[in-house]
């Protein structure tokens, strides 16, 4: 029987992936997403029997009248991935309001609002998965806040796990390392110079941004599959994902 699963950020990267390979694995999905039109081609794409509302997940008021909409469909939801996230380098002294503002209401303060919004829907044997990033114990140059945020996210998911498992709702954290679509192997759509700025700033903390693996999103995937699946009496607080080093080529 499949499950019924609730993700943030749905609507590209990441959380559409999981989207498109929870519904072909017979779950029933519910998008999730600032921008209503992404979430309804992706829609176009798994088919029928699932839900798709807007969430601006750093708008406590959106976030209710989502829930309030999910909760009309579906009184209970058995998986919240809370997946949505802003992932901008940037120096502390050009760091706009908006941008700090944005990247702190989205990353950290939106899980909190749709963790609590889905909670009544989680209660008596629900999962609430929190995504993290490897750039945690990283430590990248330029991106201290959206670590700062994701590192916050982390200890209050260890938290919520010890204050949720009297209400039967279990919290996991999975810490994704850097990923790509092949289909669209572009990168981040980072204003100006940035990307070399970021890749510039972190050759000279001795991380070779060229050199760091990847994986695609759909293998990721395939964790967030075997984290939904666990048996009743096994349980992951906190799995680790990064990419896999290629064996280099000979040229023999």
């Amino acid at each position: 029987m499949g499950k019924i699963i609730a993700i943030t950020g749905a609507g590209e990267g990441l959380g559409k992936a999981l989207a498109k390979r929870l519904a072909a694995d017979g779950d029933t999905v519910i998008l999730l997403g600032r921008t209503l039109s992404k979430l309804e081609a992706v829609l176009g794409e798994i088919g029928d029997g699932h839900m798709a509302a807007a969430c601006d997940v750093g708008n406590p008021d959106s976030v209710r009248a989502a829930f309030a909409a999910v909760a009309e469909r579906f009184p209970k939801i058995d998986v919240l991935i809370n997946n949505a996230a802003i992932y901008q380098p940037f120096d502390l002294g050009e760091a706009a309001d908006e941008t700090i503002m944005a990247m702190t209401m989205t990353n950290f303060v939106g899980p909190i609002f749709v963790a609590r919004e889905a909670l009544p829907l989680l209660r008596g044997g629900g999962h609430l998965i929190n995504v993290s990033s490897e750039s945690v114990h990283l430590r990248l140059a330029m991106l201290w806040l959206y670590e700062g945020t994701k590192a916050g996210l982390e200890m209050m998911s260890y938290m919520w796990g010890k204050e949720l498992a009297a209400e039967g709702v279990k919290v996991s954290v999975v810490q994704a390392g850097a990923m790509m679509d092949p289909t669209n192997p572009k990168g981040p759509d980072w204003p100006g110079d940035t990307g070399m700025r970021f890749h510039m700033a972190n050759a000279r903390q001795g991380n070779d941004m060229r050199q760091m693996p990847i994986s695609t999103y759909k293998s990721v995937t395939d964790v967030f599959r075997a984290v939904i699946d666990m048996p009743a009496d096994v349980h992951l607080n906190f799995v680790g994902v990064g990419g896999n080093p290629l064996p280099r080529q000979s040229n023999s």
